[in-house]
């Protein structure tokens, strides 16, 4: 499975990012696969890996603030592994074949899209 989650302490103004990155430590500690971008850690691995890798992310959050904001979409798929790696480079060969095939062009070209 891979959950993708974001965790915000609540409190403490706008610059979260020390707070944010104890919680990252705490993903890439973990030794599961992970990524990090501006809205989302995204970390795979069974239900029984994950789900105590958020919750330690979300204490090493509350270490900074006693209220803390989370978000977690999960994507739970039997038999799938490597899908960090896997659904990036299913996206990036289709955009690489290019506009020969592009449904719905037509209607943002005309400005009904």
């Amino acid at each position: 499975m891979i959950a993708a989650f974001s965790v915000t302490p609540l409190g403490i103004g706008e610059d979260v990012g020390e707070a944010v990155a104890a919680a990252v430590r705490v993903v890439r500690a973990s030794g599961l696969p992970n990524r990090t971008d501006a809205m989302f850690t995204s970390v795979e691995g069974e239900w029984d890996e994950v789900m105590p890798v958020i919750r330690a992310a979300i204490e090493a959050v509350k270490a900074y603030s006693g209220r803390v904001s989370t978000v977690i979409k999960i994507d739970d798929r039997a038999g799938v592994t490597d899908g960090l790696t896997a659904k990036v480079a299913s996206v990036e060969r289709h955009l690489a074949e290019g506009e020969r095939s592009q449904p719905g062009r037509d209607l943002v070209e005309n400005g009904q899209g």
